[in-house]
């Protein structure tokens, strides 16, 4: 695993841009997938992954591991996750301090914790068998919110502040989430950055969102904005040299889009670096 991918720039690979990835011309350090859409015995996604990890470090970023949920994760998906693992030899492997499955129904959605103690117990022993099951330390991202909870008895920084703490994780930053968060509960975004504990920050997200009637949605399906790159300044100028994605889930454009864009982040790195 080379030292450019751990600090370089990659993107999220998507259907429409499989055949490019596939060349192995891209210009980027790395590429991250979907875990669950690899999560097969064999068959034409496997072997894609394959090719294209012949050409590029893969990052595997999961969305439906659940680290919330009080009834622990799914021994069989962790079983197919360390399979996946075990082939590719990812960069990261990494999931959302959520929840999306209970007793077994799945709702498809990142669904939101309240910030106590007892749901710190409960993501602290999840993230433990996880780590255990798949012999690595996992990145945990911050997710986007849209609902507080009166119960809390923290914030989300230092919740995760305190995640690292006691289980060894890492943390996946997405810098588009802590706006998104911040304007929807109203608290500052450099506060949030400040105080998440620099040294866990392994891997950045950069992404888009939209508009809603009365608050912010994160839907990657657009350009990052002007206040996330802002945000992405800070966290450069604070931390150096860190590896950065651009995800896009919806509205993909053509690919040379999305590496003019990733270049904005190359640029900024450059400058903080010269600074």
């Amino acid at each position: 695993m080379s030292v450019a991918a751990r600090d370089g720039f990659g993107l999220g690979l998507r259907k429409p841009h499989y055949a490019e990835f596939l060349t192995g011309r891209v210009d980027v350090d790395f590429v991250e997938v979907i875990s669950e859409n690899f999560m097969v015995d064999g068959g034409r996604p496997r072997q894609l992954l394959r090719d294209v990890r012949s050409h590029y470090p893969v990052a595997l970023h999961g969305v439906s591991m659940s680290i919330g949920s009080a009834d622990g994760i799914d021994p069989a998906y962790l079983r197919r996750l360390r399979a996946l693992s075990d082939e590719i030899e990812p960069l990261f492997v990494s999931d959302h301090l959520c929840w999306t499955r209970l007793t077994g129904f799945n709702s498809h959605d990142l669904l939101p914790l309240p910030y106590t103690s007892e749901a710190l117990a409960v993501v602290c022993a999840n993230v433990a068998q996880a780590q255990d099951a798949l012999g690595r330390e996992l990145l945990i991202e911050n997710p986007s919110s849209y609902v507080t909870f009166a119960e809390s008895s923290c914030s989300e920084w230092q919740f995760l502040d305190e995640l690292c703490a006691r289980t060894g994780c890492y943390l996946l930053l997405d810098v588009n989430n802590v706006f998104v968060s911040s304007v929807n509960h109203g608290f500052d975004a450099i506060d949030y950055l400040n105080g998440l504990p620099a040294q866990r920050i392994r891997q950045i997200h950069l992404a888009g969102h939209s508009v809603g009637q009365s608050m912010l949605i994160d839907t990657h399906d657009s350009a990052v904005c002007a206040e996330v790159w802002r945000l992405y300044e800070h966290v450069i100028a604070r931390l150096g040299a860190v590896a950065t994605m651009i995800e896009r889930d919806d509205a993909i454009p053509p690919l040379p889009e999305l590496l003019s864009e990733l270049s904005i982040a190359r640029k900024i790195a450059d400058v903080c670096e010269a600074a």
